[in-house]
């Protein structure tokens, strides 16, 4: 296989993206086929590429000439085209989260499982992020002995009117989910939400900032601080605190400057490129990879994991009580 063809699934901003990556920046894949509910959406960007354009997924996936699908459709739909992705023996990508429900995802790892071959890869991009990256590396070094608490923070300049409180853990927490128990190679045990004096920038419904606390088998606990309104930027942060030292994610490169009397270092304003080049080598990798007949990035399994924990962490923000978080053995499949 010389190119790997792709159909895209969901044309929004995120598939946009996608597709100009593979179109634009890339080697190895070509974008053959889209699909949106939204046909005229399809239309406008696969007909510039001479793609096939379908207005659900069942037709793209099927489709003899797509070899491997990315999935950018809304959460609550990433179950169908997944499954009928696996059914018909084809490499998908999908977008977090992997469903919107522990239990569709445990019902996509049992079918992956039944294919006997892994497919999937979701898209926890900060897994490529070269800070985290980095962290990963002098983790399993075993240069700093191990890890006994880990610190992140999520802060975000402002946020729309249409985010509500379940979306700081469904929305805002998926990606520091995902990455501490990558990171720490650690398991959740119990998750607590904690919602300390309200933001005056925060619209009304909206409770923010929030604490998660988890708790880990290791005894471990992470903390995560979610602050969606703090007004001067996206300031995002891990601290790793070790037996031998601490370590930090480094922040990204960026000119410092000296200006009315003031000694400066600019804060990208927009999460999405703060992360571009985490995006860029993450759908390099699935392009290589998939060439290759492999799956190397995140998979169903962490895609389950974060469901669990995300539905303890919603009980938890109700309840305000410290809730279970009861995730299955993982299956020697996603070892």
């Amino acid at each position: 296989m010389e190119k790997l063809r792709v159909g895209v699934v969901g044309c929004g901003a995120i598939g946009r993206e996608h597709i100009a990556r593979i179109t634009d920046k890339f080697s190895g894949a070509e974008v053959v086929a889209v699909s949106d509910v939204f046909v005229e959406g399809a239309r406008k960007i696969g007909e510039p590429l001479g793609a096939c354009i379908y207005n659900n997924s069942a037709d793209l996936v099927y489709d003899d000439d797509v070899d491997a699908i990315i999935c950018t459709s809304p959460g609550f739909a990433h179950r169908e085209t997944i499954l009928q992705a696996l059914e018909a023996g084809k490499p998908i990508f999908s977008e977090k989260p992997l469903t919107t429900s522990a239990a569709e995802s445990k019902e996509i790892v049992e079918a992956e499982m039944r294919g006997g071959k892994r497919l999937i890869q979701v898209g926890f991009m900060r897994r490529y992020d070269r800070g985290f990256r980095q962290i990963k590396q002098m983790l399993d070094s075993g240069d700093f002995g191990e890890a006994l608490y880990s610190r992140s923070t999520y802060w975000n300049p402002q946020i729309g009117h249409d985010y509500d409180n379940q979306m700081i853990i469904t929305d805002a927490s998926i990606h520091d989910l995902d990455i501490i128990h990558w990171l720490l190679n650690d398991e959740y045990e119990s998750a607590r939400v904690f919602q300390p004096k309200r933001s005056s920038h925060a619209h009304k419904g909206l409770n923010d900032p929030q604490i998660l606390m988890l708790k880990m088998k290791s005894g471990r606990i992470a903390t995560v601080e979610i602050f969606l309104n703090c007004q001067y930027g996206v300031d995002i942060n891990c601290q790793i605190v070790c037996e031998d030292g601490v370590i930090d994610l480094p922040t990204p490169a960026a000119p410092t400057f000296r200006k009315s009397g003031n000694l400066s270092v600019p804060l990208e304003q927009n999460w999405k490129r703060r992360f571009t080049d985490a995006y860029d080598a993450e759908i390099q990798d699935w392009i290589n990879s998939t060439l290759k007949g492999e799956v190397n990035g995140p998979n169903a399994w962490d895609g389950y994991i974060t469901n669990v924990t995300m539905e303890a962490l919603t009980a938890a923000q109700l309840s305000g009580e410290e809730e279970s978080i009861i995730i299955d053995e993982r299956p020697d499949f996603y070892k």
